[in-house]
C-alpha cells in the first residue's frame, strides 16, 4: 500500500509553496547516521519518508519487499541504470543498488521532504542529478577510539572487520569538505536536535519557495491600517 505522502511544514503563508528537499546522512560505519536516520523517521514534526531502494539481492527472511528494498532481477536493474532511472546506484558483492528516481521526483513536487543514509559516492551521484533540491550532512565520531569502541560494542564483526571497517572509515571521514554540515555525534539527542534545525532552516530558503514575489507585492500593495 501506498503512503500518503503529507507536505512538511515549512512556507511562510498558504499562498507560499514549497518544493521538498533531500536530506542526505553520511557517515562512516558506526558514527551514528543509521541510528539518526530511524530517530528522524519516527519523528513525526520532522515529516521526513525514506526512500525504498531497488536491489538485485536475494530477500532476507526478515526483509518485507516494498518496505526494506524493492527486490528486482539484474535486467530490470539494468534497465533502470542505462535509462537514466536511478538517482545514485553502486554494485556491491556483485549485487547492485540503487534509489528510483521517479519515487522521489513525485514526494518532492508534492512538497514534501526525503531522508537518504548513503555514502559520499551515492551523495555524488544525486547531487550531479537533483543537487538543487539535496541537503547533505557529515556526521563524525567524536574520536577514532570512540568509534572502534561503538563497533566493538555491536558485536556484530569479526576484529579483522572491524580494522577494515577503520581503515575505510578514515577514506570516508576524508570526504567531509564535500557536505553542507558536519555535526560531531558525541551526543544522539544534541545531534537529532542539530538535524531538525537544519531542516527547519532548509525549509525556509527562499530559492525553495515558490509565490514569495507574489506574497511580497500583495504586502507592499496594502495599506496599513
Amino acid at each position: 500500500m501506498t503512503p500518503t505522502i503529507e507536505p512538511a511544514a515549512g512556507p511562510l503563508a498558504p499562498e507560499v509553496q514549497r518544493r521538498g528537499l533531500v536530506l542526505i546522512l553520511s557517515s562512516p560505519s558506526g558514527a551514528g547516521k543509521t541510528s539518526l536516520t530511524r530517530a528522524l523517521l519516527v519523528d513525526k514534526p520532522a515529516g521526513l519518508t525514506l526512500s525504498v531502494s531497488v536491489t538485485t539481492r536475494s530477500k532476507r527472511p526478515s526483509e518485507i519487499p516494498g518496505q526494506d528494498y524493492d527486490f528486482i532481477d539484474r535486467d530490470e536493474f539494468l534497465a533502470l541504470r542505462d535509462h537514466g532511472d536511478l538517482l545514485e546506484w553502486a554494485e556491491v558483492h556483485g549485487n547492485f543498488y540503487g534509489t528510483p528516481r521517479r519515487p522521489v521526483e513525485r514526494t518532492l513536487g508534492l512538497g514534501a521532504d526525503m531522508i537518504f543514509d548513503i555514502d559520499w559516492q551515492g551523495t555524488r551521484q544525486v547531487k550531479e542529478k537533483i543537487g538543487a533540491d539535496v541537503v547533505t550532512a557529515f556526521i563524525l565520531p567524536p574520536s577514532m577510539a570512540e568509534l572502534r569502541h561503538r563497533l566493538e560494542r555491536r558485536a556484530e564483526d569479526s576484529r579483522e572487520t572491524i580494522a577494515r571497517r577503520l581503515d575505510n572509515a578514515r577514506v570516508e571521514i576524508e570526504r567531509w569538505s564535500e557536505y553542507d554540515y558536519v555535526i560531531v555525534n558525541d551526543d544522539l539527542g544534541r545531534s537529532l536536535d542539530s538535524l531538525r534545525a537544519i531542516l527547519a532552516a532548509e525549509r525556509l530558503r527562499r530559492e525553495r519557495q515558490t509565490g514569495l514575489e507574489g506574497f511580497v507585492s500583495g504586502l507592499l500593495s496594502e495599506r496599513a491600517a
